[in-house]
């Protein structure tokens, strides 16, 4: 907003204009200072909630003449409704020394209920940082005009964010060449691939998360999808089998839907939103939250990246902040596996900036960084605009950083390959963390089995179970195995005395998840069954209505689904790397 405009002095940061509202732990536009003399102020007092926060730097001392970076604005802003009650009108200002005021506002920072605000308004991504609260419409106005977004369809989930479900992100970082300064790194005509991939879990309590990375040279297989056009028409491009997974954007015109699809298919999780970067992200993001502390265990000299630091702690910034997320060659095996480890340290150390107190008692600091990040994200139309995205950064900001636990995808080297340049899924371990992200298992140290036991889905598993004789189940298929539905009819007749199960063939959808249908009536053939199987207390669908007659059960079979005999219950805990966003670490 342009202070002059408001009949303000040219030497207002806009940023100073945001005022802490400690009844709803909101930062607001200060609306009632359009008036008076830039220089002068009213002999009369105005309540506390309209003082100037723009007069004295946070230390006390004068600010500086020159304005802040921040949108200029020449048009009148509306009236809030009653958001102004409680202040003096406009062109009021307190009276009395500026060191008083400044005294009384650092009392009032000490009091808890100023404490509580500012923990609600902490971030948990860079890319999130919209969830930070800002009131007035020239400000909202702007955030929401920075925004890009992609329509892909219906991928994803429109109603997850609030909703009593696990939440999965997919945050993309392209390999596209755009912005100023950035077509010196090379391949300046790239399309933009997928290069930086981290699936971001979100638990269904949203007391943990699980950021899991996807090598970009991972072989896999792309499905067919489809991508809207800018004329609204729709254009079907078809899948590829055996590549890298970095083609699933950009390449043959794939957008970030085809990304979505592909993850589902690797992994059987449903991927609900996508969140885009580029180059310039990383540059502005890292310089508006103040620089990125990371840790290096040797000198780097790196002439591809062009970054050049010594070891031990630096803090990074601008350039030197996308040198080290693109560096590979710095570490010994000089492999994007290795790239990857920095990348997570690098976003573990920028959560932990955001969410300290240099960050949140700034106004200024807070105003560029939700400007920078709305500038840098590209999102799906479901939730690209500032309401929908303050809506799901409050839901991640109910995260500790301890319990954000960073993990790559296991892989093994390609052995189709001589000298192994791309990587395929690990053949156990890869599954082994799927599964438990299916289920909605925790890698930090969350105390998730006992709250599991204690949920009302694992409840079901309890209780008295039916003879196999007297278990009654149709079965379906709508996993990736072909002829599955009979493999279990057939194991359930021959192995487990099931004589009363069906095949029924392939179920009207693919399904990631295998899921029991049953009546409450049925609910010792259920806990029958699944016991057999192996079904995890998510797969137990009990409806409200009992079973007439000989209704059978049903069970659908996801892709979950290994073969008849092999339990369908992911791991409680998996042996593989993986780091805390509460811990440092130095890259090797």
């Amino acid at each position: 907003m342009d202070a002059q405009s408001r009949g303000r002095a040219e030497d207002i940061d806009p940023a100073d204009q945001w005022v802490l509202n400690p009844d709803t732990g909101d930062y607001e536009l200060r609306l009632n200072q359009s008036g008076g003399d830039s220089g002068g102020r009213s002999d009369t007092s105005a309540p506390r909630a309209s003082r100037r926060r723009g007069a004295v730097r946070e230390d006390g001392g004068e600010r500086r003449g020159a304005p802040a970076e921040g949108p200029r604005r020449s048009r009148e802003v509306p009236r809030q409704g009653g958001r102004r009650s409680g202040r003096g009108p406009r062109g009021q200002e307190p009276s009395g020394p500026v060191e008083n005021r400044a005294g009384r506002r650092k009392r009032k920072a000490s009091t808890p209920r100023r404490k509580k605000a500012l923990i609600w308004t902490g971030g948990v991504m860079a890319f999130l940082l919209v969830g930070v609260s800002v009131g007035g419409y020239a400000l909202y106005q702007h955030f929401n005009g920075n925004l890009n977004s992609v329509d892909i369809g219906d991928v994803g989930n429109k109603d997850v964010v609030t909703a009593n479900a696990p939440l999965n992100i997919l945050v993309i970082g392209t390999d596209k060449r755009t912005g100023k300064g950035n077509e010196g790194y090379g391949d300046a005509g790239s399309v933009g691939h997928a290069d930086t991939n981290i699936l971001f879990h979100v638990s269904k309590d949203r007391t943990n998360a699980t950021a899991m990375s996807i090598p970009r040279d991972l072989i896999t297989n792309i499905p067919d999808c489809t991508t809207r056009q800018s004329d609204g028409s729709e254009k079907a491009i078809p899948g590829a089998d055996h590549v890298r997974f970095n083609t699933s954007l950009g390449q043959d015109d794939r957008d970030p839907g085809c990304t979505m699809e592909t993850v589902k298919e690797l992994t059987g999780l449903e991927v609900d939103h996508f969140m885009m970067v580029d180059f310039n992200a990383v540059k502005t993001l890292s310089t508006a939250v103040g620089g990125v502390k990371i840790c290096l265990d040797h000198a780097v000299n790196d002439s591809k990246s062009h970054l050049n630091l010594p070891a031990g702690d630096n803090t990074i910034q601008g350039e030197d902040a996308l040198a080290y997320v693109r560096t590979r060659h710095a570490y010994a095996n000089e492999s994007d596996l290795d790239r990857i480890k920095g990348q997570q340290q690098f976003v573990g150390s920028m959560i932990r900036q955001i969410k300290s107190d240099d960050t949140l008692t700034s106004p200024t600091k807070l105003f560029k960084l939700a400007n920078a990040a709305t500038k840098a994200l590209t999102v799906d139309q479901a939730i690209a605009s500032v309401p929908k995205l303050t809506s799901l950064a409050k839901e991640l900001t109910k995260i500790d950083t301890k319990n954000i636990t960073f993990v790559t995808m296991p892989v093994i080297d390609n052995p189709e390959e001589k000298t192994p340049v791309t990587v395929v899924p690990h053949p156990t371990q890869a599954e082994q963390l799927f599964s438990m992200m299916r289920d909605d298992t925790s890698l930090t140290e969350v105390a998730v089995q006992k709250k599991k036991a204690k949920s009302k889905q694992d409840a079901l598993l309890k209780g008295t179970k039916a003879a196999a004789a007297d278990v009654r189940v149709d079965v379906y298929n709508g996993g990736k195995i072909p002829g599955a539905a009979q493999q279990t009819v057939t194991w359930l007749q021959n192995n487990k005395g099931v004589l009363k199960s069906t095949n029924k063939a392939n179920a009207p959808a693919k399904t990631a998840r295998t899921t029991l249908e049953y009546a409450p009536n049925q609910a010792d053939q259920a806990r029958a069954l699944a016991g057999m199987m192996g079904l995890p207390g998510s797969a137990m669908k009990q409806g409200t209505e009992d079973a007439e007659g000989l209704q059978a059960m049903v069970l659908t079979l996801g892709a979950d689904f290994k073969g008849a005999g092999t339990s369908i219950t992911g791991p409680a805990k998996i042996d593989i790397p993986k780091s805390s966003a509460d811990k440092a670490g130095c890259s090797k």
